[in-house]
């Protein structure tokens, strides 16, 4: 049984739709007791990272999520939800849920310390392909690397540990579109929007 994370800052229809079409028993909840028996989570989120970390506190989530990270179970998190599991997010300045380590930062303030300027539009929106790094993920099993996935950020993932990138994406700069580490995964693109290459994640994940 797949949980789902309702924390008022979740792209859950579109997640919904997705395990729908894959025909997966799910349970979406706002409550983290309701989630407990689940064999994994999904973790969404669109939005502001500040605001996010509000209702994961509100609702219980945080301490939840830790727990569960805690106790090596799996975990899914998605576009914000990748983001806010790290240490700390320039947006909002504030403090995420720390289940890996890394910040999150302003795609201006990482071209600026890479001494870069390329000409393009924040936020990254639209369809990239993938460059597998670290041995990948299983995740991808029966992906072609260069599968398209459907972006929308305005800020990346900056792990303090580059090997638990496993995909990248190119922006202006190297932008890791996959991590994992341990029971953790975590995909900066939207798989729940990117057609059919997304649909097979979730499903190579729901397995």
């Amino acid at each position: 049984m797949v949980g789902i994370v309702d924390y008022n800052a979740g792209n859950i229809k579109s997640v919904e739709r997705a395990l729908g079409f894959l025909k997966a028993e799910y349970v979406l909840s706002k409550n983290p007791a309701d989630l407990e028996k689940c064999d994994r989570l999904i973790f969404p989120g669109v939005g502001e990272a500040k605001y996010a970390m509000e209702q994961l506190k509100l609702t219980g989530f945080d301490s939840f999520l830790k727990d569960w990270a805690q106790a090596e179970k799996p975990l899914l998190g998605v576009c914000l939800g990748s983001q806010i599991i790290f240490e700390h997010s320039e947006e909002g300045d504030v403090d995420c849920l720390g289940l890996l380590k890394g910040t999150i930062r302003h795609f201006e303030s990482v071209w600026k310390d890479s001494g870069i300027s390329p000409e393009l539009k924040v936020p990254h929106m639209g369809w990239n392909n993938l460059e597998y790094a670290n041995g990948s993920s299983p995740l991808f099993d029966g992906l072609d690397s260069k599968s398209d996935f459907y972006f929308v950020h305005s800020y990346l993932i900056q792990p303090d540990d580059q090997s638990i990138v496993k995909a990248w994406a190119d922006y202006g700069c190297k932008v890791p579109a996959c991590v994992s580490q341990g029971s953790i995964t975590a995909f900066q693109f939207h798989p729940e929007k990117s057609g059919r290459a997304g649909l097979k994640i979730l499903e190579n994940y729901i397995k």
